[in-house]
């Protein structure tokens, strides 16, 4: 039986590139923003762990600081304003270096989709080699 081939027309050619097109389209904005969501999740996530530090940085500054000042004043002998001076330095000098941790890792986010973006590139290039 020999075989039936069925010849379909340039117009609908065009309309199956047309919907084919759309439906790249449509899929490239979903990666899209799929991979911005991942993005601001993780930003979000760098955020609380940075707030986190320095909420942990303070409670701890707090609690030793009293603790601290007191040993300095009685046994060593120091001045009540030295020994209070010494230890917010000390702990302010604690607490920079978390929060600089963290701002350098919230900075390292870069925020454009990249995959998303690559994606369109060859999705474009793919069509211009479609026109006849």
């Amino acid at each position: 039986m020999p075989e039936l081939r069925q010849e379909r027309s340039i117009g609908e050619l065009f309309g199956q590139l047309t919907q084919d097109v759309g439906l790249l389209v449509r899929q490239e904005a979903q990666l899209a923003k799929t991979e911005v969501q991942e993005k601001v999740s993780r930003a979000t996530r760098d955020i609380v762990s940075l707030a986190t530090g320095g909420v942990v940085a303070l409670i701890g500054a707090l609690a030793l600081t009293a603790a601290v000042i007191l040993l300095l004043i009685d046994p060593i002998g120091l001045d009540p304003w030295l020994a209070a001076l010494l230890v917010g330095a000390l702990l302010g000098g604690v607490g920079y270096m978390m929060l600089k941790g963290g701002l350098r890792d919230l900075k390292q986010i870069n925020p454009t989709p990249n995959r998303a973006v690559e994606s369109i590139k060859d999705d474009i290039q793919w069509a211009k080699e479609q026109r006849p």
